[in-house]
């Protein structure tokens, strides 16, 4: 399997832990804030084939904590990404999973067989602007709601986030939002950080105070929603 990018060492990506964190390509969605819009079509030239990743990570048992995979939309690679998560897990590492939740089959399959430790799931927005906000004209959600119920089940560590953007988000998509996982275990509120590969211009970050006053709309319903981004 070919891998799209690696960066050797992270203290943010896999809450706790000194990690990597391993990107692959090819996405679902078309989301227009993306920070990673180069391995959307999985086109992008693989820094690395899967055996190279593996001899990485065993040179560095014992020095990291975990690896996090992210992408694009990771469980696009079926079967062989349940192989690499077997190979990682052989070696000692605890997964994390970043996903768009749009795979729930893929999603359930991994946390049964007990691959990953702990998945990070986007919600991208509410129901109501959810297809606006993942760059489709429309969109089924039944298979993210699946993908929400699923991790709420609570048998794997979860957290859901939103990166925010004040072109996309208002105070009713955070309490539409809230009504929608209410009682989650952990829910985040990310800043948007505009980035050369961003696809396209004229988004921007939400203000210190709108994001406070987002996660204060949030609380009613998730009372463990933190910020990320926000002083």
């Amino acid at each position: 399997m070919k891998i799209h990018g690696l960066q050797k060492m992270t203290l943010l990506d896999f809450p706790g832990k000194v990690a990597c964190t391993v990107f692959l390509g090819g996405c679902d969605l078309r989301c227009p804030f993306c920070h990673n819009a180069e391995l959307l079509d999985g086109s992008a030239p693989a820094v690395m084939e899967e055996e190279e990743l593996l001899g990485f990570l065993k040179k560095r048992q014992g020095l990291l904590e975990g690896v996090a995979v992210t992408g694009g939309e990771p469980l696009l690679r079926g079967a062989d990404l349940l192989r690499l998560a077997e190979e990682i897990r052989d070696l000692g590492y605890p997964l994390k999973l970043d996903t768009n939740g749009t795979h729930p089959e893929l999603l359930r399959d991994i946390t049964e067989r007990g691959l990953v430790s702990y998945v990070a799931m986007d919600i991208k927005n509410s129901p109501e602007r959810y297809a606006e906000t993942s760059g489709l004209e429309k969109m089924d959600l039944a298979p993210v709601r699946e993908s929400v119920s699923l991790l709420m089940e609570g048998k794997t560590p979860y957290e859901f986030r939103t990166t925010t953007v004040a072109e996309l988000h208002d105070e009713e998509s955070f309490r539409k939002i809230g009504e929608w996982i209410r009682g989650a275990a952990q829910y985040f509120l990310q800043k948007f950080t505009d980035r050369d590969t961003v696809p396209f211009e004229g988004f921007h970050a939400p203000s210190d105070d709108r994001m406070r006053s987002y996660l204060e709309t949030v609380r009613a319903f998730v009372p463990t929603a933190e910020l990320r981004g926000v002083d």
